[in-house]
């Protein structure tokens, strides 16, 4: 019985494959994913101060506990129809770089866990698509969603509140 308990011992123990969790959400009816530790909270869509000569994708900045931040609708940064705000629209206040963000999203779906063989690579379309925002796939029963990078989604300029806009939000 020793020899059989210490030979389990010396063997290697197989490695665990690290599992990963993803917020999902709607958009126009494909699902999508952030990585969760980049999401702060997630919020009922409320007021948000407009500013001027933005962007059409950029409704905003939104005060939270004091903090002034930019609001993106995501469905208009994808050149999706715009759709009228209902009680499922949320705002998911995530991290963009150092700064937090609030993005604009029809619904919140799903918190996955996922192992890394379940997230394949974004797919090549031969033709020239900006791509660079997709970090893969994930890959849940049978359902696929599309995971983002919110650094490479939204340029610096789409995160940094300027000094106007912080005056703007009381």
């Amino acid at each position: 019985m020793l020899s059989t308990s210490t030979a389990s011992q010396s063997q290697t123990p197989q490695t665990k494959e690290e599992i990963k969790q993803y917020l999902t959400f709607w958009l126009n009816e494909q699902e999508y994913g952030l990585d969760l530790l980049r999401v702060r909270e997630i919020r009922g869509f409320t007021a948000i101060t407009a500013i001027p000569n933005m962007p059409s994708h950029i409704k905003g900045v939104m005060n939270l506990r004091g903090t002034v931040l930019p609001v993106v609708d995501l469905r208009l940064k994808f050149g999706m129809p715009e759709k009228p705000y209902t009680k499922f629209t949320v705002i998911i206040i995530a991290k963009s770089g150092e700064k937090n963000i609030g993005l604009v999203v029809d619904s919140v779906s799903d918190v996955l866990s996922l192992p890394a063989h379940q997230i394949s690579p974004p797919p090549d379309f031969g033709i020239a698509v900006d791509r660079n925002f997709i970090l893969g796939l994930l890959k849940a029963s049978d359902r696929l969603s599309i995971l983002l990078d919110l650094d490479k989604l939204l340029s610096e300029s789409e995160v940094t509140v300027d000094a106007a806009a912080d005056k703007t939000v009381h």
